[in-house]
């Protein structure tokens, strides 16, 4: 969703007095690929985020997280240096262990100028030093050799780009300079490796990406959001999101339900509704995050569970923030599973100020 992830605070340090009341409302474009898969260096902020779960040939199941953030800083722009920090790119890495119950994550940060960064302007290519997110004859490739585990996954989409809000441009609050360009490609079909304990395992499995561009950051009145992104198992992409002001109160809210037909619903913002069931406090942060939500949308009314209540990634070393990111399943209204993804979560550790 539009400002997810904790880049934002990061953007918002690089853009320094440049506040969201004084942004410009974006204006619709008809979204041209593969020109629209790469980097928008004249917007201020942008990310690429793939999350999903794999399994072993012996049914270890783990998800992962993969995202790349670049933020573009305004102050930097007229200076003439080659070594001129004019865009920043960030990188979150996590994998969730199901069988250890455990989650590991690592992040990392630079700037494009120097050669130890970059994002294509033309097509899907990311690299921060040695990590890297390419598209590539139609395919994407995650490359991420982080502390603890490697990531090298393929990625083969098996339906077509989803654009997301009013054909790609997407509200994200009651202003409308509050906006974001973004699509999504749910179901993409997962296969390649998992290096974990020095032990190398072949998986295959799902997943979800999304890549969203914006000049705008976040109601002043918002203090976090809440979004799920559930690839379902009839075929269907489910997202959802709400942000919320200081009482817990939706200040605004949107999403949308592909069918596996292509049959495609975008959500109005007084049609979603998030409903907490129960929480998990966090020993690190003293956070208390709900793990279980009833969320309801005009496509039906889902529980989400999560898989392991301790996800919560601390990336106060790169983008500043501490937020809860992780595998999730959807149940149905019998509390049947009918999909799974992932839920993120920020502002409970502290609110966010943007």
């Amino acid at each position: 969703m539009f400002n997810r992830r904790a880049w934002m605070l990061a953007a918002a340090a690089a853009t320094a007095g440049h506040w969201s009341r004084d942004a410009l409302a974006l204006p619709p474009k008809q979204l041209q690929f593969p020109r629209d898969f790469g980097s928008h260096p004249d917007l201020r902020t942008e990310w690429w985020y793939i999350t999903g779960h794999a399994t072993s040939d012996k049914g270890r199941v783990f998800g992962f997280q993969v995202t790349f953030f670049r933020s573009r800083v305004e102050a930097t722009q007229a200076m003439r240096s080659h070594f001129a920090a004019k865009q920043l790119v960030f990188a979150h890495t996590a994998l969730t262990d199901l069988e250890g119950r455990t989650l590991l994550h690592d992040q990392r940060m630079a700037r494009t100028a120097g050669g130890q960064a970059f994002a294509s302007e033309t097509d899907t290519d990311l690299r921060l030093r040695n990590w890297s997110l390419v598209r590539r004859s139609g395919q994407y490739h995650a490359l991420i050799a982080a502390e603890g585990f490697t990531l090298d996954l393929q990625f083969t989409p098996t339906q077509p780009v989803l654009l997301q809000g009013d054909k790609g441009l997407s509200r994200k609050g009651p202003e409308p300079a509050q906006a974001s360009y973004y699509y999504s490609v749910p179901h993409l079909a997962t296969q390649g490796r998992i290096v974990l304990q020095s032990r190398s395992l072949a998986v295959k499995g799902t997943a979800w990406l999304d890549h969203e561009a914006s000049d705008a950051l976040m109601h002043p009145e918002a203090v976090g959001w809440d979004w799920i992104g559930m690839n379902l198992d009839d075929g269907a992409a489910l997202t959802a999101f709400h942000l919320r002001r200081a009482d817990g109160s939706t200040l605004w809210a949107g999403g949308s339900l592909r069918t596996a037909a292509g049959v495609l619903r975008v959500f109005q913002a007084n049609e979603v509704r998030f409903e907490a069931q129960s929480h998990w406090l966090s020993p690190h942060t003293q956070a208390r995050y709900p793990t279980r939500w009833r969320v309801h949308t005009p496509a039906g009314s889902f529980t989400v569970q999560a898989l392991l209540d301790d996800q919560e990634l601390d990336s106060r070393n790169s983008t500043g923030a501490v937020y809860w990111e992780g595998l999730s399943d959807l149940l149905g209204a019998q509390g049947q599973r009918v999909g799974r993804g992932y839920l993120e979560m920020t502002g409970y550790a502290a609110p966010l100020k943007l």
